[in-house]
């Protein structure tokens, strides 16, 4: 079977915190040929991690690590590696995410308010104007 995992299917496999839950995610994820994991999905689980589990950053990039190292797991590696670059350098997984896809998709600068994720986009060569936060 080839699969789609949603957000809580992820959390529930690869947390390990619920009773019930977490081993029919684990059943489902191993048991398929392949996973695929979307980009928003993935943008969702760092950011569920980070704010409702209150998990640290280094937690996090090892549970992605681990996911990229998983066989039957497909997802956009690149991006996510972009991701990851970002996220590991200090800033948000999303930001990293949606600056790679961007320029993929033919967008030349990343635009931002956000002084941090242009400053870290910026030191990784990516073309970034900061916007002025006030008048």
């Amino acid at each position: 079977m080839k699969i789609t995992a949603d957000t809580n299917v992820l959390l529930r496999a690869f947390l390990d915190d619920h009773p019930s839950q977490s081993p029919h995610a684990q059943a489902a994820l191993q048991g398929a040929q392949i996973v695929a994991i979307s980009l928003p999905t993935l943008c969702e689980f760092v950011w569920v991690l980070r704010q409702g589990y209150k998990r640290s950053r280094i937690d996090i990039l090892s549970l992605l690590r681990a996911m990229l190292e998983t066989p039957n797991i497909v997802m956009d590696r690149p991006t996510v590696e972009a991701g990851l670059a970002i996220m590991n350098a200090g800033g948000d997984f999303a930001d990293g995410v949606a600056a790679f896809e961007g320029r993929r998709l033919g967008g030349a600068s990343f635009v931002t308010f956000d002084r941090q994720a242009a400053s870290l986009l910026a030191m990784t060569g990516a073309s970034v104007e900061l916007l002025p936060a006030e008048a």
